[in-house]
């Protein structure tokens, strides 16, 4: 699995399976935000598979989904800065290429707290 860090505390990759969370946790993340709507590609795991898995391994989750092409609203921004403001960092986000999970990033950043 790979990921790109976007900030000291936050970090994007595609999208990931259940299997990859002990490895995000050992790579010393400390929440998962997922940015994929379900079922936007046939197989893909959904937000509540991953969400469970995650919060198994004792890793705070959040769903906020953007749709691929469509802009982020001021709406999902506010969202992704709550969450972000919420959770406890490093976090790791993922959409299906890690570029809406980024997108969102840099977008919620004029509301964070």
């Amino acid at each position: 699995m790979e990921y790109r860090q976007i900030s000291d505390d936050y970090s994007v990759s595609g999208q990931i399976s259940t299997d990859e969370i002990a490895t995000i946790k050992a790579a010393g993340f400390k929440s998962i935000i997922c940015n994929r709507p379900d079922d936007e590609q046939p197989g893909q795991p959904s937000a509540s598979e991953i969400g469970k898995a995650a919060e198994a391994a004792g890793l705070p989750f959040r769903h906020i989904p953007i749709v691929s092409g469509q802009p982020v609203t001021p709406a999902d921004a506010e969202a992704m800065a709550k969450a972000l403001d919420e959770l406890q960092g490093p976090v790791f986000a993922y959409c299906r290429s890690g570029a809406r999970s980024t997108n969102l990033f840099m977008a919620a950043q004029p509301f964070r707290g």
